[in-house]
């Protein structure tokens, strides 16, 4: 089988489930696992100037979305080239990846009219399911649930490491500039690792929020995880943003507890990592139950 995978977590699934080997075309925003997509043809490219900042980014985005226009740009002619079997897409976010609409209507134009698959995670276990349905669509689905175990079995070891342990009121921020609180999957990765999201909704859109709705919800943490941002690039960011009146006054802020996370790695992605992520953040709100 022939894949074409157009956003980053489901390259991983596809390589998680042992079928690296039949990956022919990724989006430009695919980068794990290196050894494997470093040589692939990319197929995507964004419509977004890539070194701006987190409020000119936002803002044109936002122009973007206003006008109808898409985000990502498609190389039709090089995919087609390709002579995918199966094209994997998304329908949940227009600004993390090619829209799904998009997709369909090139495959229904391209010659052997490839399969489309379209994934659409709104939390973990929508995660564990998409996961199931790449393993289904690629004829692995025993590989599917293996590695669905697997991530679930992780999960619980957590859960249970922090069980009885206090759990620290948590603002996971991801995006800066302007605040936007983590919604979807996050705040259930939150709960797992023994916190409490007091801003984002699970199973909800990342919606924009103001530092004074932060403020109020007096976080004790803060997890900086702008999408698309490694751990330095959001630190770098975040210690270059004047901070909203008040800010010294926050618990977290006060206790030193404001933490930069690779959003690529441990949040913004559905796939494998997320188990990785929980991991990531038990370790920062408990520190001394992972020494």
């Amino acid at each position: 089988m022939r894949i074409v995978s157009l956003l980053p977590s489901a390259t991983e699934m596809v390589c998680a489930l042992g079928l690296a080997d039949c990956l022919v075309g990724v989006s430009h925003e695919c980068d794990f696992p290196p050894e494997v997509v470093a040589d692939l043809p990319r197929l995507t490219r964004s419509a977004i100037a890539q070194d701006l900042s987190a409020a000119a980014i936002d803002k044109a985005v936002s122009e973007q979305l206003r006008h109808g226009d898409s985000l990502y740009m498609l190389d039709e002619d090089r995919l087609a080239a390709l002579q995918a079997d199966l094209l994997i897409t998304q329908e949940l976010c227009d600004v993390c990846a090619v829209n799904s609409s998009q997709v369909k209507a090139l495959a229904a134009r391209l010659p052997g009219h490839p399969a489309v698959l379209s994934l659409t995670p709104p939390n973990l276990d929508g995660i564990f399911e998409d996961i199931l349905s790449v393993a289904a669509a690629t004829g692995v689905p025993e590989r599917g649930e293996q590695l669905v175990r697997q991530l679930r079995a992780r999960l619980e070891a957590v859960r249970q490491a922090v069980a009885g342990q206090p759990r620290p009121r948590v603002f996971a921020c991801e995006w800066l500039d302007p605040p936007f609180s983590a919604g979807h999957w996050i705040p259930e990765m939150v709960a797992l690792a023994g916190g409490e999201e007091v801003v984002g909704q699970a199973g909800e859109k990342s919606v924009r929020v103001t530092w004074d709705e932060v403020l109020a919800a007096a976080p004790e943490v803060v997890l900086l995880m702008p999408c698309g941002y490694s751990a330095a690039a959001a630190a770098s960011e975040w210690a270059a943003l004047p901070k909203p009146p008040g800010w010294e006054a926050l618990p977290a802020a006060r206790a030193n507890r404001v933490h930069a996370l690779d959003a690529n790695r441990f949040c913004s992605r559905p796939g494998p990592r997320v188990a990785e992520g929980v991991e990531q953040i038990a370790r920062l709100l408990h520190p001394a139950v992972f020494q």
